[in-house]
């Protein structure tokens, strides 16, 4: 058995998952349905929807945000890039990927299209972010590190296995989807801080579709791709990949997440920058400071990290998100990150050289990160600098929101409604969802995705 044929194998026996597992992944789902509508203005987002246009035509029934209707496959693609638009969607490590903005939007185009209901979308979920987690662990973390945007690569490749699930595909047909998936996977995190960043989680949801769409009609690739000789591993693992235990995928009881979860991000911008936002805050909970006190912030990252945030000044919004620099001197000056912050007029107004050449950021050496205990991620530390004298360090080797420190039920919903603010009753939206599983209709979300 090879690995794509142990993945589909796992995909199709599983007959249940625990009420955490299916709890956990309905707040992955709505936090996700969140982003989606905050990033409907998004430049990336009406760009894609532009281009999509024609496709927007009656007798279709997959929703897009903004309003109207497309297939499948034009709808994942407008709604992935609107999730992934403003960059607070969640994070996911096993996958390297931003796992809920390829999986959300994919499922509930396919969602839409046979008139499946919350259960079955829970479900999907699972199984999509359980493939996200296998095939990452084969590549990763050179995967990353060499370059490549997990999103649009693993994010693809597992979510067509949750997509093909939710068609209703044998054994047979889920393997096909996760072959064809693999030829369609690519994007490079060079592209970090443009426009072209979401549309990657955009396409990455529209090729899962497809992906399963061609597996259905009995299209097939090589099913040994990812191991085989100028196969996936081999062209995209990077320096070190770490190879696939094939009985290990085929003996997983406890779903990824319940153990390491996703990540749903306390800030709007890269999740490069959140540990070293979330230890200054730490830091101000135990000390007296202010922003004119600060004369330095230095910040210490992992070598990936320090080489997603590209832009020391950043010119747009989308640079902003991608900024250092940026993103502490705002934390500094305002007590927080908002949506706001992260508009082009704001980063106009907030972005001043010279208070932003405070703020230092350097990276682990290799040797340093090479000799980490295995599965551990050396902690982002940042060092305050004051005008009195004191020297303020904080580390943190997680952000706030994993499973070892989830957000509350209130931070949960306050970020909904900051996100959804212009929507009529989302705080009613919030409490319905509590029973998405439940609910045998998803029409109740056409007010989310209206114009």
């Amino acid at each position: 058995m090879n690995v794509i044929e142990a993945i589909a194998a796992w995909s199709r026996a599983q007959t249940g998952f625990t009420q955490t597992a299916r709890e956990l992944a309905r707040l992955a789902i709505v936090d996700t349905l969140a982003c989606l509508y905050a990033g409907r203005r998004d430049f990336s987002t009406l760009a894609v929807r532009a281009a999509g246009e024609p496709y927007l035509r009656h007798g279709h029934r997959a929703r897009v945000i903004g309003g109207g209707r497309a297939p499948a496959a034009i709808a994942a693609l407008l709604n992935g890039t609107s999730a992934h638009a403003i960059d607070y969607d969640d994070n996911f490590g096993p996958g390297m990927s931003h796992a809920s903005a390829v999986l959300v939007p994919a499922l509930l185009a396919a969602a839409d299209e046979l008139n499946a209901g919350g259960g079955q979308l829970v479900d999907a979920y699972l199984i999509g972010l359980q493939a996200q987690a296998f095939i990452g662990a084969g590549v990763g973390p050179s995967h990353y590190t060499a370059g490549w945007h997990g999103t649009s690569t693993v994010g693809c490749i597992g979510t067509a296995a949750g997509v093909a699930w939710l068609m209703g595909l044998d054994q047979d047909g889920i393997a096909r989807a996760l072959s064809n998936a693999a030829s369609f996977a690519s994007g490079t995190k060079g592209q970090f801080g443009t426009p072209i960043k979401p549309l990657h989680a955009g396409w990455a949801a529209r090729n899962a579709i497809d992906a399963a769409a061609l597996a259905r009609q009995g299209m097939r690739g090589r099913i040994d791709i990812l191991e085989a000789p100028q196969g996936f591993g081999e062209m995209f693992g990077g320096g070190a990949p770490s190879g696939w235990d094939i009985p290990t995928i085929l003996g997983t009881r406890l779903h990824v997440i319940e153990g390491v979860g996703v990540m749903p991000k306390r800030h709007p911008c890269c999740g490069s920058t959140h540990m070293i936002i979330d230890a200054l805050s730490d830091l101000r909970v135990t000390h007296d400071f202010t922003d004119a006190d600060v004369v330095s912030a230095d910040t210490l990252v992992g070598i990936a990290n320090q080489r997603n945030l590209a832009y020391a000044v950043p010119e747009n919004e989308m640079q902003a998100r991608f900024s250092m620099p940026y993103c502490v001197d705002t934390w500094l000056r305002n007590g927080a990150l908002s949506v706001a912050d992260f508009t082009l007029a704001r980063v106009a107004q907030q972005t001043d050289p010279a208070r932003l050449a405070r703020v230092t950021m350097s990276a682990y050496r290799p040797e340093q990160e090479a000799g980490a205990p295995a599965g551990k991620k050396l902690p982002h530390r940042v060092t305050l600098t004051l005008r009195d004298g004191r020297r303020l360090e904080a580390e943190r080797r997680l952000a706030k929101g994993s499973n070892a420190e989830p957000f509350s039920e209130s931070e949960r919903r306050q970020k909904f409604i900051d996100c959804c603010a212009e929507l009529d009753e989302a705080a009613g939206l919030f409490d319905r969802l509590k029973h998405l599983e439940k609910a045998d209709d998803l029409g109740y979300l056409d007010g989310l995705f209206a114009g």
